[in-house]
């Protein structure tokens, strides 16, 4: 074998324990990140490393359409060191663990209204927060006239999961008493009504009547902490109410649904012979708020940023996003975004900041 031979061979020896020197390291450099991101959503590192205030993480900003940027509708609503979520929709609770967000942490469920695709992962986050969060009480599930049934559905539709859980972790590692949700129901609140439901460690909670006929007693939320607000509209359409409770508020997190892409979904339905659903598409039209009515919204009550949710149909593109918020600015002169799953805003205490980041 020549000199040359001799050293290209080495060189290739040099390179395979190189290669594979690497390919160890990387495996090692991989599960010290995962146990990293673990040891961070297990000790709540998150919750404790934010500034006093009010906080919202979008866990979920789509509808019961399919969209890939977007799971059912959910929002956590961090003030101090309490933990809320409003709605739970279909994929949601997912999205709060790659967040740094525990379940187990949650302090109570606040839901809108009772369409399925608020709150279909109920049972899920209920799981993750009693197995996961080591809770020995149910989770607190408020809502309007309704919500026993809803809460109770889950409780039975779970009971079998709960009890194989129960046997093989055992009774200290999986507290009995924690498992499932707890309903409480407040009395219905009319649209153009409001009612204080929590108050608690410096946070005020008031629910709002919306319009979303023909759901009844379809409401919203208003979050008040040190100095800051955030308002989540619910389902509704363009309601004064909204309006009202979103004066001067901080962020109003409003839904909406485009007319324009809408009527796209509708036409091709036609087209294809799937009557049912060109009739759905007309009938979805009435009883939900377009960008440019939320934008008015948000102008009239001189909300100081405007983050729509929610969103219907779903935006597969981003070019579609440009359409669906088209023409918005003309009617609001302050901030407005079209949320995605992961979308963080954060509102230090006794401030006036706004910023915004994605978790995601």
């Amino acid at each position: 074998m020549t000199t040359r031979s001799k050293f290209g061979l080495s060189l290739l020896l040099l390179f395979v324990v190189s290669a594979v020197f690497i390919w160890q390291a990387g495996n090692q450099l991989v599960l010290r990140a995962m146990q990293r991101q673990v040891e961070g959503t297990l000790s709540n590192h998150f919750m404790s490393e934010l500034p006093d205030g009010l906080h919202v993480y979008i866990c979920g900003a789509g509808s019961p359409i399919p969209d890939p940027h977007r799971a059912g509708p959910c929002t956590a609503v961090i003030a101090g060191k309490q933990l809320y979520i409003v709605d739970a929709g279909s994929g949601s609770i997912r999205n709060l663990g790659p967040a740094g967000l525990s379940a187990g942490r949650a302090s109570a469920v606040l839901l809108t209204h009772f369409h399925s695709d608020h709150i279909d992962a109920l049972g899920e986050l209920s799981v993750q927060r009693w197995a996961g969060g080591h809770q020995a009480k149910p989770l607190d599930v408020y809502g309007p006239p309704g919500v026993e049934q809803i809460v109770d559905g889950f409780n039975q539709a779970y009971a079998q999961d709960t009890q194989y859980r129960i046997d093989h972790h055992g009774t200290k590692t999986v507290l009995p008493s924690g498992a499932g949700l707890l309903a409480r129901p407040f009395a219905a609140i009319n649209n153009g009504e409001r009612s204080l439901l929590l108050e608690r460690d410096g946070l005020r909670i008031t629910a709002f009547g919306v319009d979303h006929y023909p759901v009844p007693n379809a409401v919203g939320y208003r979050f008040d902490y040190k100095g800051r607000s955030v308002v989540i509209s619910g389902d509704t359409r363009k309601s004064a109410n909204v309006q009202a409770l979103a004066e001067d508020t901080d962020l109003l997190l409003h839904e909406a649904l485009s007319p324009q892409l809408v009527n796209v979904m509708q036409r091709a339905a036609s087209a294809v012979g799937v009557e049912h659903m060109a009739q759905i598409s007309e009938d979805i039209l009435d009883y939900h708020t377009t960008p440019q009515q939320a934008a008015d919204i948000a102008q009239a009550a001189g909300a100081h940023y405007l983050a729509l949710n929610h969103i219907v149909p779903g935006l597969p593109l981003r070019y579609l996003e440009k359409l669906f918020i088209q023409g918005s600015a003309e009617h609001y002169n302050g901030p407005i975004s079209i949320t995605r799953d992961g979308d963080f805003f954060s509102l230090p205490a006794n401030s006036t900041a706004i910023r915004t980041d994605s978790l995601r």
